[in-house]
Order: C-alpha cells, then structure tokens, then sequence
C-alpha cells in the first residue's frame, strides 16, 4: 500500500468534491480512485466520506484527517524544495522587515546585492517600527533592535546600536553643553516616540541605572522628524546611533552624556527555523550576516 499514493487521491477526492473530478485532477480513472478511498478507510478502520449518486461529503473525521493530510503534503514540498535548492539558484518571493531607518540605511543595500546576485528572486521589504509576526504575516528574515524574547526563531547576532544624546554644535555652544544626566532638565528636549515613547531617559550612573523624568518641549512620531528639529537648532534628541551616525561624522549633530549611555542593544537577523527557513532566505542571511557585520562593527 503506498500511503502517500492514497493521501493524495483522498485530498485531491476533497478539493474536487467528487471521484471524477479527483480522477481528472491525478490522471488517474474514477475506479482507481474509488479503490484507493477504499483502502484508506480499510487502513483507517473509519469512514473519510459519504457518498451519494450526486453528492461527495467529508465526514467528521475525514474533515480532522484531510488538514493533517494537507500539512504532511506541504511539508513535503517544502523538503522537496530545500533539497532541489541546495543545487540550483534562489528563486520566488523574498519578505524582509527591519525599522524604518535601519531598512533604509543598511538593509536596502543587501537586499539590492541579493537580487543583483539572483535575478530570479523578488523581493518585498516591510520597512516599519514595529514589531512584525513572521508566522502569522509570512515574513522570512526581519532585523530585530533590542533583546529578544524566547521563542521558536532562530536568531543569529549581526551586531550592536547605542542610544545616543544629541544635538546640533550651535545649539550646544548657546546653551551650554550638559555634564550630568539631570543636567537635561535644563534643556529643549526633542522626544521621538519610536524610540523614547516614556517621560523620562534611562542612564548607567556609577554603575547603576538611572532614571531622569523629562517634559520635552516637542514630541515626535518620527525619528525623521526629530533628527530635522535637532540638526535646526532646536535641542537635545535621544535617537540611535545608527540613525545618526552620518550627521555626527559630518559635524551636523554632536553626541553628549556618552559616559552614561546603556549598554548597547543587541541587533539579530529573526527567521524561521528548521525547514521554514527556505533556500532563498537561507542564501540571504548569509549575505545579511556578513555585510551586517562589517556596517555595524565598531569603528578601529
């Protein structure tokens, strides 16, 4: 008995609502598939359909099977696919998530290397400042800021981001630069929700973490928007460094406080294990992991 052979004809029996419409379907003739149900239910020991001269219907427990039916089918295809893979180019449809300002930054010019290497890959990039379910959204590699909760993901570590304090050098020469963290209260504050959506920034003081309750003159739903208000002249942001790091290197933007920033966020490449992982999201985190690396290594 090949019961991959009968699992097949029982779902195509379902998808067509009928034995004929399954024959066609497998190219197979109608008394073929009727022996096969036969058997199934003789293996099962239960009845998988009802039949009618007009009607096919899936009894109860035929409706419980043909899902597990269905998933041992998909999972198949998807160890067929991972297996043919290994020897042939990526190929189909490749969804990444990653933040805004890091997608644009760092993460766009590794998904245009990936499909310059393998033209026959698409590519859709969910650049948002939130967090995405992979799963439930059909998502295959996201960049995750921050610590990572457990879960059944696989992560692999790619680098680190601070957060950052500042502001733009004309702003600091009329008001003073600040030398402690309550020096703040003192200070046009610019918060940008995305990042510092509390009343109040934490800091490492001697050795322990320090909260300084603020009342910012602007609040800001975009990192955007904050970084305009800073390099005008305005005041003082909290931002992180990778969204920064261009204007500070330019002299636009200078940083303040850095000897009582947190300890930096760890930066992960999130996807799927196992055989979820797909050869072209396979193919892609290798490429992100070295080209990650080598943006986010720490300057020297």
């Amino acid at each position: 008995m090949d019961r991959l052979h009968l699992i097949n004809v029982f779902v195509a029996v379902v998808d067509a609502s009928g034995f004929a419409g399954a024959a066609r379907k497998l190219g197979i003739s109608p008394p073929a598939v009727t022996r096969a149900i036969s058997e199934l239910e003789a293996h099962l020991g239960a009845r998988l359909l009802t039949r009618t001269t007009r009607v096919v219907r899936v009894t109860e427990a035929g409706a419980r099977y043909v899902e597990d039916c269905r998933r041992i089918l998909a999972e198949l295809a998807e160890a067929d696919e991972s297996v043919s893979g290994l020897h042939g180019a990526p190929r189909g449809r490749l969804t990444v998530t990653a933040p805004v300002l890091f997608g644009a930054l760092h993460v766009t010019p590794v998904v245009t290397e990936f499909l310059q290497r393998y033209p026959e890959v698409t590519a859709s990039c969910w650049f948002l400042d939130r967090v995405v379910n992979l799963t439930d959204e059909g998502v295959d590699v996201a960049v995750r800021i921050g610590e990572l909760p457990d879960s059944s993901l696989q992560a692999i570590r790619v680098g680190s981001v601070r957060r950052v304090i500042c502001g733009a050098p004309g702003y600091l020469a009329e008001h003073g630069e600040p030398q402690l963290p309550e020096d703040l209260l003192g200070h046009a504050l610019i918060s940008a929700n995305a990042v510092t959506p509390a009343p109040e920034w934490r800091f490492k003081v001697e050795g322990e973490v320090k909260a300084v309750k603020l009342a910012p003159r602007m609040l800001t739903t975009t990192n955007d928007s904050a970084i305009a208000a800073a390099v005008g002249g305005f005041g003082l942001t909290r931002l992180m460094s990778y969204q920064v790091d261009g204007l500070v290197r330019s002299g636009e933007l200078r940083l303040v406080l850095e000897q009582y920033e947190l300890a930096p966020l760890p930066v992960h490449l999130v996807h799927r294990e196992g055989r979820h992982a797909s050869h072209k999201a396979r193919a892609f985190i290798d490429l992100a992991i070295e080209r990650l690396r080598e943006r986010l290594a720490p300057p020297g």
